[in-house]
């Protein structure tokens, strides 16, 4: 597979992505979609979903290698991804059909999601 060694792209969500994601998923928590009660929480307005983040990753892979299939996938969320707040997507070449994936906020470099992903050969 004949891939970059690094790949990035910059996103930033919105709220209609969170929504949008929230009823295809099926996850609609209202820390994701609901403003007013998002408010009252630590975060003090929604956050995205996780695996949103990482579509957008999964996407800038296929970007280049459009029929990769994913054997297997490790991520944390160390950080909120929030709406309208730029983001930064990374991907790294590893051995062996592997990748590491990092999404940093802009603004301060906070890391939103790390991980690695392996496709098959």
């Amino acid at each position: 597979m004949s891939i970059p060694e690094t790949l990035h792209a910059a996103w930033t969500p919105s709220q209609e992505e969170f929504d949008v994601f929230a009823r295809i998923s099926g996850d609609d928590n209202p820390i994701h979609v609901d403003p007013a009660f998002s408010a009252r929480t630590r975060f003090g307005r929604t956050v995205s979903h996780g695996m949103l983040i990482y579509s957008k990753l999964w996407a800038l892979l296929r970007s280049v290698h459009p029929n990769a299939q994913q054997v297997s996938q490790s991520m944390m969320f160390p950080n909120p991804c929030f709406a309208g707040e730029a983001v930064s997507l990374e991907i790294r070449t590893l051995a062996n059909n592997r990748f590491t994936m990092q999404a940093k906020r802009v603004r301060d470099g906070a890391e939103l999601l790390v991980g690695e992903t392996e496709v098959a050969p």
